[in-house]
């Protein structure tokens, strides 16, 4: 049996070899790292528009709620003016009636002032969610921005790495090559 001798040109070229798999086994794990991220983020932008489609119709109705209380409110005291005028011309011909209808105007008075205070606590109620779903959203979107830039880093980075020991094996081989043809 002979066993072949190794020159540094095959150990070299050994070398270069390995390194050129241990490469490609680089660049098929940073690509799987990758495809897994979009995948990633993908899921989340479609997370971001299932919370914007199922809360914005729930703001618009409660905008549209606030609205018609509004309205509501303006048509109570608008009854409560006519009413008190109604009764500054009738009263000398139902001075009895006048006492129930005082006590009628008081009570729809605080009950406009409940419904005043009860519109304002649906309005401090929306601010608030508006507020939330603000801040949930600014998170999601800030949280995918980071996302987009640590795969840009991540895949970019070994990229040039790879470039670079490329670059390196490509000189080596030319090294080779030209050491041969001058052997010869």
């Amino acid at each position: 049996m002979h066993i072949p001798k190794l020159d540094n040109q095959t150990i070299l070229l050994a070398l270069a070899v390995v390194t050129g798999l241990a490469v490609l086994l680089q660049t098929f794990i940073l690509l799987a790292i990758f495809v897994t991220m979009r995948k990633a983020a993908k899921s989340i932008r479609g997370e971001i528009g299932s919370l914007r489609a199922s809360l914005m119709p729930v703001i618009y109705d409660t905008q549209e709620l606030l609205a018609s209380s509004r309205d509501t409110m303006i048509n109570a005291q608008e009854f409560v003016a006519n009413a008190q005028g109604f009764l500054t011309r009738v009263s000398p011909k139902v001075e009895a009636a006048a006492g129930d209808l005082a006590e009628i105007t008081k009570g729809l008075r605080a009950q406009t002032a409940q419904m005043q205070s009860s519109i304002l606590e649906i309005l401090e109620q929306v601010r608030k969610q508006s507020h939330r779903v603000d801040h949930m959203v600014t998170g999601v979107l800030d949280t995918a921005d980071r996302a987009g830039g640590f795969v840009t880093d991540v895949v970019s980075r070994p990229m040039r790495q790879i470039s670079s020991i490329l670059a390196v094996a490509k000189a080596v081989i030319e090294s080779l090559r030209g050491s041969r043809a001058q052997s010869r």
